[in-house]
């Protein structure tokens, strides 16, 4: 039963001539499904109704070709084909009796129009991103142009049956281009003065809103400060503009570090005022995007006035079923985000979304997979996980919602492996998550039992009386070198200056100074390095790549992750290999020339690759008659055992092994979403 201190989050809201049946509002966010995958996608969007938001938007939708972001997907509203195809996802949204929003875009500059080839547009000519081409300076006719292929934008929308469009005009998009006074230098009616920058804006939204008429609610995306992180007051005159024409405010706040390698920051509590301020301004309903950490947030942003509708992206992600959980009083089996921005780097990657908390996201139509629904098996089985790390605990939890006996063996007395490591690394605690949820939710099944400190041989498996076995245990990171730049084992590392990463996570320390060796390229070199300055070690990062863990550029962390070590001292040296320890230092070797050069090394940290631990399995599997003599009809290795990655792969793994446990190849094969030739 729902908590009588949340009935307020499931108000109905009314917005313009539509109404919301709550306060949940699955804001618009990418997918790294668009216009590609349209029937991944609005399967996936479907779920999230049915998890209880009240309204779901889209991605980011392109309105002609002149906006093309290709190799990103995105979605796209060109055509009555785009209008068949996103027909569907608000068909799946309406059917669980939610609103549908579309986010009508154009990128301007930001669009290098690489499928299209049409000329990118701005109201400049400036470099188009990321390509060393320049933008076409919008004359008049591009205008009008742009206005007619925004308004017919708008008319299929309506064809399609969303009931919300938004004009966008955040993210430095094509329209906070004009809006923006460092951008905007055109001498004639749409730039110098506010209320020529902004006359586009009012334009396209006055165009919107004759198309939506009385069937469809208008919205904008907007920041509620300007791009160099001030100008909060200009952008008041902004709401004070058009509060007459828009319906709902979707307020954001410019931060484009990641761009512009900048930091833009406001404080948490001016944004808050300010948002309140549009809120009082305008009348209209308000909504932000936040990464809402639990339900008392959602609540107290509300409470406060902050805001009439509670916006978010990722925890729509991690737990699709946030608001049904909330409603019917089941606080303790939500899943929590743990802000790893994995989801994000679907989109930059262009594959369909992941997210580390729910292996289901980007599954649901391919797949058919269900984030609270797992078919009962059809035949109970004994089943061993030995590794409660993220791919045991996702698995033992996934088997035992089946109905299946599962015993849980770990071999040490804590649960959760590298994810209870890693949570303890500088800003990482909310990783824990992972762990704690799963462990939460298995116990509260009678039939998993979990057996701490019990480290098993292939004799002790068999002895089970298990029909199956799901080997879990992890992996391990090497201290040899072997990885992109070594791939066979450098015999210098093997030196008592060398410790691992598993050593630094276990609280050993090395002498300084410390080189940490980064081949990795993604989180834990830098965390160590981090770890180890803020504990007062002179330490130098040296990476193979050309930035501070450069795969975090997929995440949005990278900028903020290379200033940090910049503020703590860090030394840091790009696009260079440790070849080699001699005494004393570290030979390092240029990417390029290959050019050599020393630097001090008292304390060596290679972080390079992993090593599957993965002996279990191969005694296991080294004798078959004695496992067909135990009655064990099936051995599999998941997660990191098998091959080390993400916490998001290990527990993808676990949850897919758990799934397919005992059916057929062509039982479990995904379907396949394609464009077949006539």
């Amino acid at each position: 039963m729902r908590d009588p201190r949340f009935d307020v989050l499931f108000e109905p809201v009314r917005i313009g001539p539509v109404t919301a049946p709550n306060r949940f509002y699955q804001v618009p966010h990418c997918t790294g499904m668009g216009n590609i995958w349209p029937a991944t996608l609005a399967e996936m969007r479907g779920v999230k109704a049915e998890g209880g938001w009240g309204v779901v938007n889209t991605e980011y939708c392109s309105i002609d070709p002149s906006s093309d972001d290709t190799p990103y997907p995105y979605a796209s509203l060109w055509d009555e084909g785009d209008v068949r195809n996103l027909a569907l996802m608000v068909e799946k949204v309406h059917a669980h009796g939610a609103l549908a929003g579309v986010e009508l875009w154009h990128g301007g500059l930001r669009s290098a129009n690489r499928l299209s080839r049409s000329s990118a547009l701005g109201p400049v000519s400036l470099p188009s991103e990321p390509d060393p081409e320049q933008c076409k300076a919008m004359d008049l006719a591009d205008i009008k142009a742009l206005r007619a292929a925004h308004k017919a934008a708008v008319l299929r929308a309506r064809a399609a049956g969303f009931d919300i469009v938004y004009v966008y005009a955040a993210h430095t998009y094509l329209i906070a281009q004009f809006l923006d006074p460092a951008i905007n230098q055109r001498g004639d009616a749409y730039g110098g003065s506010l209320q020529n920058r902004t006359r586009l804006y009012r334009e396209l939204i006055a165009d919107a809103r004759e198309v939506a008429a009385d069937r469809m609610a208008v919205a904008t995306r907007i920041e509620v400060n300007d791009e160099d992180g001030r100008g909060q007051e200009e952008r008041r005159a902004i709401f004070e503009m058009i509060k007459g024409e828009i319906d709902l405010f979707d307020v954001t706040i410019a931060d484009y570090s990641q761009e512009m390698g900048v930091s833009r920051f406001i404080k948490e509590a001016s944004l808050e005022a300010e948002i309140a301020h549009v809120r009082a301004l305008t009348g209209k309903p308000v909504v932000s995007v936040g990464r809402f950490t639990s339900p008392e947030t959602m609540l107290s942003q509300v409470k406060r006035g902050i805001l009439d509708l509670v916006g978010a992206a990722r925890p729509s992600i991690a737990d699709p079923f946030l608001p049904a959980k909330i409603r019917e009083g089941r606080l303790d089996d939500i899943r929590e985000c743990i802000g790893c921005n994995i989801c994000y780097a679907g989109d930059g990657r262009g594959v369909p979304i992941r997210c580390t908390q729910n292996p289901t996201m980007g599954e649901e139509w391919r797949r058919g997979w269900h984030p609270e629904q797992v078919a009962l098996a059809s035949q109970r089985e004994k089943v061993l996980v030995v590794g409660a790390g993220p791919a045991g605990l996702e698995a033992a939890l996934t088997l035992g919602r089946q109905g299946h006996e599962v015993m849980l063996a770990e071999a040490t007395g804590d649960l959760g492996g590298r994810v209870t490591r890693e949570s303890r690394l500088p800003g990482l605690a909310e990783w824990a998550r992972v762990r704690d949820w799963r462990v939460h939710q298995i116990g509260k099944l009678g039939n998993v039992e979990i057996f701490r400190g019990s480290a098993m041989t292939a004799e002790d498996v068999r002895a089970t009386g298990a029909a199956h076995v799901l080997v879990a245990t992890g992996s391990r990171w090497r201290t040899d070198g072997r990885g992109r730049h070594h791939p066979a084992a450098e015999p210098s590392f093997a030196d008592p200056r060398t410790l691992g990463p598993d050593d630094i996570m276990d609280g050993r320390r090395p002498e300084g100074p410390v080189v940490v060796y980064d081949n990795d390229h993604y989180l834990m070199g830098a965390l160590i390095a981090e770890l180890l300055a803020g504990e007062g070690h002179e330490v130098t990062y040296v990476t193979s790549a050309g930035t501070v863990s450069s795969w975090t550029s997929f995440t949005a962390e990278q900028t903020r992750g290379q200033k940090r070590m910049i503020e703590l001292g860090v030394r840091i040296v790009v696009s260079h290999a440790v070849a080699r320890l001699i005494p004393g230092g570290a030979v390092l070797a240029c990417g390029y020339s290959g050019r050599e050069s020393e630097i001090a090394c008292a304390g060596f940290v290679p972080v390079t690759s992993r090593e599957p631990e993965d002996s279990l399995w191969l005694a296991l599997g080294d004798r078959g008659e004695a496992n067909a003599e135990a009655g064990l009809l099936s051995i599999a290795r998941i997660g990191d055992c098998k091959a080390p990655g993400f916490i998001a792969s290990a527990v993808y793994d676990g949850h897919k092994a758990a799934r397919e446990l005992g059916l057929e190849p062509a039982a479990v094969a995904p379907r396949r979403e394609r464009v077949i030739v006539d």
